[in-house]
């Protein structure tokens, strides 16, 4: 009888080749950029999706922009004074933390600015993101398919079926208002049809000829 192919077994030290190399091809493709590339943005995404993202890179197929593995990037750029490969990368490096990522671009500092800013989408809430209103749902028929009825139940809401027609028993508080959405209210938000989330990446830093500035509030502030 064959083996299946799950009971192979991989070697350790072939894994960890692997993942130096990864990491090795991504110091070099920062360090690369940095040659191509005029300006350099630390930017930050809220509220990410991929599909959203893929949407960003395809509108700005003639820049790089670089999300996930903050550390290795770090390193591509240097982390310290000595170790950095071009004049104040070092700052730029610092500033890699949590969702944040790199911009490499030959756009100016205003067109990207200009982008940026009008570019946001909303998307349904996932499970973590802070509610930005109160959801409250009314005693009596709700505006949806009979055969939702289980499911909604399921998702704690007080619902029966009458005469067809799904109805909540009693008013329901789905989410509140500055507090954090859990997975089954993010159900019951996307079954709703709320876009509460908003997608969009803000411009945190930025690095050109040799020097780097923190962007807050439209102004630049010189580190």
């Amino acid at each position: 009888m064959p083996k299946s192919k799950r009971d192979r077994v991989v070697a350790l030290t072939r894994t960890k080749k692997k993942a130096y190399e990864t990491k090795k091809d991504l110091v070099t493709d920062i360090q690369e950029c940095t040659e191509k590339y005029t300006n350099i943005f630390l930017v930050e995404v809220h509220n990410e999706r991929n599909n959203l993202l893929k949407e960003i890179r395809e509108s700005w197929k003639s820049s790089r922009l670089f999300m996930g593995r903050n550390k290795v990037m770090a390193v591509g750029l240097g982390r310290t004074p000595e170790a950095e490969i071009k004049p104040s990368l070092h700052k730029l490096a610092a500033g890699l933390a949590g969702s944040r990522g790199l911009l490499f671009t030959n756009e100016t500092l205003e067109t990207v600015k200009g982008w940026f800013a009008e570019h946001k989408k909303f998307c349904f809430a996932r499970s973590g993101t802070v509610a930005t209103e109160t959801v409250v749902l009314p005693e009596g028929p709700l505006d949806m398919p009979h055969s939702m009825e289980p499911q909604l139940r399921q998702l704690g809401l007080p619902t029966r079926l009458k005469d067809g027609v799904v109805v909540l028993d009693a008013e329901h508080t789905v989410c509140t208002a500055g507090k954090a959405v859990t997975t089954q209210q993010a159900h019951i938000l996307k079954h709703l049809g709320n876009l509460m989330a908003e997608f969009q990446i803000s411009l945190i830093g930025h690095w050109t000829e040799g020097k780097y500035n923190i962007l807050q509030d439209n102004t630049m502030e010189a580190e």
